[in-house]
């Protein structure tokens, strides 16, 4: 019995090696899958940091394409009617000119001149809605963002040089933009 004993004791011994075996080798290959998932997992977090960065400069890309556009259209809409405008102004100078020369007839009847100058404040407060003002130039010092100059004059006095003397065409402003430049005399 003795040998019998020992050789079922083998077995159990090597059923047991075996399993310790199998054990081992189950263990060794979880922490192989182990690792594995790991790298899978800190590849996969690297592609969402990419893909995190790269929807982050898209969205700033097009809030600023956003704004861009808000913003060109904004200013579309405010100098729509530049160009009728700029038309326009020559008839204010005739306009302004007229006026002139009916202050200086006596014969023209006082309520036909009221009427005229109704007329001329009416038309001025319309393009003063529309955001266009007059460039004051006379007497101010010469300035190339707001003034041409068309002719040059001597100056009486010293502290007169640099400054403008005359106004030929008077320049108007839309929202702060020069759409015609006063043309003036200036004294050296």
């Amino acid at each position: 019995m003795k040998k019998e004993e020992l050789e079922n004791q083998d077995k159990e011994n090597i059923a047991n090696k075996d399993n310790e075996i199998q054990t081992i080798e189950n263990e060794e290959s979880q922490q192989n899958t182990d690792l594995s998932e790991i790298e899978k997992i800190e590849q996969l977090g690297q592609k969402l940091e990419e893909m995190n960065e790269k929807f982050l400069r898209l969205y700033s890309d097009f809030e600023n394409f956003r704004k861009r556009t808000a913003k060109e259209k904004i200013e579309m809409i405010k100098f729509a009617s530049e160009d009728t405008i700029k038309d326009i102004l020559p008839i204010v100078d005739d306009y302004e000119r007229a006026i002139e020369n009916l202050n200086n007839q006596e014969d023209v009847p006082e309520t036909v001149k009221e009427g005229i100058q109704l007329i001329y404040n009416k038309f001025i407060n319309l393009l003063t809605q529309k955001g266009v003002k007059p460039i004051q130039a006379k007497g101010e010092l010469f300035n190339e963002n707001l003034h041409e100059a068309v002719s040059q004059f001597p100056a009486v006095e010293e502290n007169q040089k640099g400054y403008v003397v005359d106004v030929l065409i008077k320049g108007y402003t839309m929202y702060d933009k020069v759409i015609r430049y006063s043309k003036v005399v200036v004294a050296i």
